[in-house]
């Protein structure tokens, strides 16, 4: 079984390394894993990072095509090199590499499709009211135009069986996580949620 964990980057030369240094070695249930760079058309050293820091596959994009291109790519990417599961997370360190697990146990128990990490954005205090609202307000958004339910739409942390990353069509330009919320839905794929 193969994870690849897939970073779109766009000028993340200072975040990289320490996203890169938290991202799991081993995992239970899982005989390899390798992390592949989606460099977007950086203007800083983000490629040059990813190589000193030891990433499996790097991606050189020339020109800035936007994070659902990137996404696209390094899902395609991920396939050809032959991922059974792919994850998504983002370059600035957001995620916490060590949830991993958590994001593709039930993908290795044959539970889900999809698996997106819930931040838990309706109960951060930390963000101001008008922003948890809104967040609030287009996951219900999302819900009803996807039928799955959706605590944290937006969240780009993600895993996918190999399946589901063949059945996902990203049209967009500038994010790939509503689209693809209402895409699984449309394709009657298991989509879990799982706090991060």
């Amino acid at each position: 079984m193969k994870l690849i964990i897939q970073i779109p980057s766009y000028n993340e030369e200072k975040t990289l390394p320490e996203t890169i240094k938290g991202l799991p070695k081993s995992i239970a249930g899982i005989d390899q894993i390798e992390v592949l760079v989606i460099d977007d058309g950086s203007t800083d050293g983000t490629a040059q990072r990813a190589e000193e820091c030891g990433v499996d596959h790097i991606v050189k994009i020339p020109k800035n095509i936007g994070l659902a291109g990137a996404f696209v790519i390094g899902l395609e990417t991920s396939l050809s090199k032959g991922a059974d599961i792919v994850v998504n997370t983002d370059a600035d360190n957001q995620y916490r590499g060590e949830d991993i697990q958590h994001l593709i146990t039930p993908i290795l128990e044959g539970k889900a499709d999809v698996v997106v990490g819930d931040r838990g954005i309706a109960n951060l205090s930390s963000l101001p009211w008008i922003k948890r609202f809104l967040q609030q307000l287009g996951s219900w958004v999302i819900q009803k135009a996807s039928g799955v339910r959706t605590p944290d739409a937006t969240s780009g942390f993600r895993a996918f069986t190999r399946q589901a990353a063949l059945r996902t069509i990203v049209l967009g330009s500038y994010s790939y996580t509503l689209e693809t919320l209402i895409h699984a839905g449309a394709q009657n794929m298991v989509v879990e949620y799982v706090p991060v």
